[in-house]
């Protein structure tokens, strides 16, 4: 795995990645239940969608708003096991260890935080 650091800077230089932002929706759900609910609810998704070795779907598995989880995949990398590889150099073919869910969701948690500063 990169270190987080590095896969920001990294994120930051990518036009596509950069462009991502929280709705007005977004923004007022993660307000309204607090950051604490909303990273459960990511490593829910994040157990489900893609800790399997073969994710179902793979690559449209995480849509691309309505929830701040989704909206904070794209814009860090963790939507699908390709940008996990791509970015954050988790390989696929493989389950996520608990350590690999643990740094989606600090990447998800930090970018979620930058949003809501």
């Amino acid at each position: 795995m990169r270190d987080l650091n590095m896969v920001f800077a990294s994120l930051a230089r990518s036009r596509f990645r950069s462009r991502f932002r929280l709705g007005t929706a977004e923004l007022a759900y993660l307000n309204a239940r607090g950051l604490p609910v909303i990273l459960t609810h990511a490593a829910d998704f994040v157990s489900k969608r893609l800790a399997p070795a073969e994710p179902t779907n793979d690559g449209k598995q995480t849509p691309m708003r309505g929830h701040p989880v989704f909206v904070a995949q794209h814009a860090t990398a963790t939507c699908c096991r390709s940008c996990l590889d791509k970015w954050h150099a988790i390989p696929k073919g493989q389950p996520l260890t608990q350590s690999e869910q643990s740094h989606i969701i600090a990447a998800i948690a930090r970018w979620l935080e930058e949003q809501c500063g």
